[in-house]
């Protein structure tokens, strides 16, 4: 917002996003947001703690900051003559506040960047504070959260201004391997060198309503290249879609996100026996009624009406927070995935995700994801277990995506990493098949401690109609296929590769979409359960255990199994 005379004393301001001449007083009961265009003014640090915290929670570290000029840099004048400048001029002592508070009631340390002092540049005392912040939180146990505006990088401190970067993002790592979350709040603007360290390299990153968010500035980037600039570039809701973030989220809303982040990361610290019991079961947790014809459970597992990820999470998930993106440069809408609960227990949740109509479908991809979806889940997982939370995945695609773009970005090495990360994936997963479970694509999220599948979904190596394509005449022998591949649950909980099916209400869970959530809620919670007091190696070797037992080694048995990892069969060795 554009003023004339300081902020208090300011009766009206001019918003630069649309030119609405505001009253001050209601811009300020708006969070400083236009409440014509919904542009965010800029807020400096002081605000932005009081608009973040708890009332009287925030508590300055006894750290000052260090008055240094370690290259002796003089431009127009020398650089203490502009350091005593921007103290005078924000009455800060750098360009960054850092403390301890309570957000939603959950302790957390912060550091806070103000842009007014110097550009919120990075230099030796900005790294310095930020990093006993960061080692406070380590001391504390408690989470960390940056919020981020600068411009890069501080010049007149030369190249170790640069090494600050190194310095803050190896205190991150700290947090990291102790499990203790960290949260970037990108706020506007946010580039150069604080952009490339610790507003991108934390478990999560947020980004306010139409920051600014890059590497090089826009100005730079056409100087150098010559190229126009898309629509929205380097905006929050551009980097969205192009998965360089989590979440955007408008001002009024940034404190209740925050505070569920933290509420998840704090009760997954928790030992396993102070989080609540699960539901009991109404009913017993198998399938009932008369055998179907296997291509009629396919037809029902593709029904348009069927429950996806995003209905469950709407009926068997309580405060479900999507994270978005691969962080390489992709938001794959085939998956979702976020923090939720499950009977108030914090659980990392990822799924494929589908749609009712055409248009959902197609803007879905049908479930199939790319390789950036398996990179984002990747990331989720790996994410659920630093902070000790639950994993829970929800299977419904009819394979991964089979695409030129797909392959030329490394399909099958996406789906290879997630299988090997679940495999040593030191936190609980419980999997469950709740429409189609297709080939890799399916096994990508179903590398589980339990694996569970509903009444009438199916589970196989590839469709019946691919399968019909390669070893019938033509696919009209789908239904043939069907029934050869022993893709339903029944079948599968005979082979092993199942350990429980989850009924459906009549005539399926398309017929009560609620009622199969209440089903699915009871079944993962039931199966959760036990898991949460197993040690993490021991639940580690149980899995690999699990998945080892499949195949000619469970047929042949124990006297078949050779030193090596082989087993003979028919007079041959094989790969067991």
């Amino acid at each position: 917002m554009t003023t004339t005379a300081p902020r208090d004393e300011q009766l009206w301001s001019r918003c630069d996003g649309c030119a609405s001449l505001l009253y001050r007083k209601r811009l300020r009961r708006n969070l400083d947001v236009c409440p014509e265009c919904g542009s965010h003014a800029r807020l400096d640090a002081p605000e932005r703690v009081a608009q973040l915290v708890d009332p009287d929670s925030f508590t300055p570290l006894p750290d000052r900051a260090v008055r240094v000029d370690p290259i002796d840099f003089v431009d127009a004048v020398p650089y203490p003559h502009r350091l005593g400048a921007a103290r005078a001029g924000t009455g800060l002592d750098e360009a960054v506040l850092c403390g301890t508070a309570r957000l939603g009631g959950h302790p957390v340390a912060l550091a806070v960047m103000d842009f007014r002092f110097l550009g919120g540049s990075l230099g030796c005392a900005v790294g310095e504070l930020i990093t006993r912040t960061a080692e406070r939180a380590l001391a504390d146990g408690t989470p960390l959260v940056l919020v981020t505006a600068s411009g890069g990088a501080r010049m007149q401190e030369g190249a170790l201004s640069l090494m600050q970067m190194a310095t803050v993002s190896q205190a991150l790592a700290g947090l990291r391997e102790a499990g203790l979350l960290t949260v970037s709040v990108v706020t506007d603007p946010t580039y150069g060198g604080v952009a490339a360290s610790f507003a991108t390299n934390t478990d999560v990153v947020l980004a306010e309503s139409g920051a600014r968010l890059g590497f090089a500035g826009p100005r730079v980037i056409r100087q150098v290249t010559g190229a126009a600039l898309p629509d929205g570039f380097q905006t929050a809701e551009y980097l969205l879609r192009h998965g360089q973030v989590d979440l955007v989220v408008p001002r009024h809303a940034l404190r209740g996100r925050l505070a569920a982040l933290l509420a998840a990361a704090e009760a997954g610290r928790r030992p396993p026996a102070a989080r609540p019991a699960p539901r009991p079961s109404a009913a017993p947790l198998v399938a009932a009624g008369p055998a179907r014809d296997p291509w009629e459970t396919v037809r029902t597992a593709r029904h348009p009406g069927r429950p996806t990820t995003l209905d469950y999470l709407e009926t068997a998930f309580d405060g479900f927070v999507e994270l978005h993106g691969d962080r390489l440069g992709a938001d794959c809408p085939a998956i979702v995935g976020g923090v939720a609960r499950l009977d108030g227990r914090p659980v990392m949740v990822i799924g494929h995700q589908k749609g009712h109509t055409t248009a959902e479908l197609v803007a879905r991809n049908f479930g199939m994801a790319s390789p950036a979806g398996h990179r984002k889940a990747l990331r989720l997982m790996r994410l659920a277990a630093r902070l000790r939370l639950p994993v829970v995945t929800l299977v419904d695609t009819p394979g991964a995506d089979p695409g030129v773009a797909a392959e030329q970005q490394g399909q099958a090495a996406a789906i290879a990493e997630n299988i090997l990360a679940l495999s040593v994936l030191p936190t609980p997963v419980v999997a469950v098949v709740t429409g189609e479970g297709g080939s890799g694509g399916a096994l990508a999220l179903a590398v589980a401690d339990r694996v569970l599948m509903l009444e009438h979904a199916v589970y196989s190596v590839i469709s019946p109609e691919g399968c019909a394509a390669i070893l019938w005449p033509d696919s009209s022998a789908a239904p043939q296929a069907a029934r050869a591949l022993r893709l339903t649950g029944a079948d599968l909980c005979r082979l092993g590769v199942v350990d429980e099916l989850v009924p459906e209400p009549g005539p399926a869970a398309h017929g009560d979409p609620a009622g199969a959530a209440e089903l699915l809620g009871r079944a993962v919670a039931a199966n959760l359960a036990p898991l949460l007091t197993v040690p993490p190696a021991t639940l580690v070797r149980r899995r690999r255990q699990r998945f080892r037992r499949f195949g000619a080694a469970r047929s042949a048995g124990p006297s078949a199994t050779l030193p090596g990892g082989t087993a003979s069969a028919g007079g041959r060795t094989e790969v067991a």
